[in-house]
């Protein structure tokens, strides 16, 4: 597909020519498998990334990849360059907690501006004062939903209009940088590239294994045509704007003030404003996946081209 520009249909054909059958390239959920995306799935979403230039492969970097997904190093994932980064959630200082190494907000900061981040965006309880994101220059937005649940109509239409006014790169994390971090971003592919769910969630979950997880999967199907129609709105809007001498368009959601700390959107009717309650005494989802996370270990040297660790992870669950 990347240097042979072979369909995916061509492609997933001579895999299943083989006597080989593969298992659902599966979320990081505990339970049974619910969803079962596909190989051709997967290669759909590399066709797409191609496409859209979220994949230039002579430029991929195995090493610097491999560098910061692990936990010690950080545990983020560039999911659309120059535009999306989905990391596991800083903590209010650096420690190690339940076999999970925690990163204070200054250790991402000198990795963020030299990238161009300008928006960070909350999506789990406060486990850090936003003030330590926002006086260092960045503007900070929390949408509180559960985790492993799914949003809200206010929470996506919020998060979308951030994005799209966002001028810089949008860094967005939860408690792991899995689930509601995924299922959102996943949102925004939806409505401007008009990828599937099945493609996008795909695409996502090669950069960061395990993304967008157990009912976050079924929701993302059922809110492609509708994402796909405010995806085709929004542009022939922003075209007209455009036409027009504008250069910025909103989505309807307009900023207020929380708590009186300025750079946060929200409706205060319909959206969970995070608490100020610690989460270190109960053990979530996101705890769990994050302490499963840091076990994992380096690969071993290999005498095999580095680049074929990328395109593995749409093979294995």
């Amino acid at each position: 597909i990347i240097y042979l520009k072979e369909s995916p249909e061509d492609v997933y054909k001579l895999v299943l020519a083989g006597s080989v059958s593969y298992l659902p390239f599966r979320d990081a959920s505990f339970g049974t498998c619910s969803f079962h995306l596909t190989l051709l799935d997967c290669f759909h979403a590399i066709s797409k990334a191609l496409q859209y230039g979220f994949l230039d492969f002579d430029e991929f970097d195995v090493n610097e990849y491999e560098h910061y997904e692990r936990a010690e190093n950080g545990d983020f994932n560039w999911i659309i360059p120059n535009k999306f980064i989905a990391f596991s959630g800083p903590h209010s200082r650096s420690k190690i907690e339940n076999g999970y190494p925690h990163h204070a907000p200054e250790a991402y900061f000198p990795y963020f501006r030299k990238h161009k981040v300008t928006t960070i965006i909350r999506l789990n309880k406060k486990m850090y004062d936003a003030r330590r994101f926002t006086d260092a220059g960045f503007e900070h937005f929390d949408l509180f939903f559960a985790d492993g649940s799914i949003p809200n109509d206010t929470i996506v239409k919020a998060f979308l209009s951030i994005c799209e006014n966002a001028e810089g790169v949008i860094a967005v994390h939860c408690k792991a940088g899995l689930g509601r971090t995924g299922t959102l971003i996943a949102c925004y592919i939806m409505k401007h590239y008009r990828m599937t769910a099945a493609e996008t969630i795909a695409w996502i979950r090669i950069n960061r294994p395990g993304s967008v997880i157990g009912p976050q999967q079924h929701f993302l199907m059922e809110k492609q045509q509708e994402l796909w129609r405010e995806g085709d709105l929004f542009h022939a809007k922003l075209r007209r704007n455009c036409k027009m001498g504008v250069t910025r368009i909103l989505s309807g959601v307009g900023y207020i003030s929380i708590n009186g700390v300025r750079n946060r959107r929200t409706n205060q009717n319909d959206t969970e404003l995070y608490s100020d309650e610690d989460e270190t005494d109960c053990i979530t989802q996101g705890d769990k996946l994050r302490a499963l996370k840091s076990k994992r270990q380096a690969k071993s040297p290999t005498a095999s081209p580095l680049k074929n660790a990328f395109i593995l992870r749409a093979f294995l669950p």
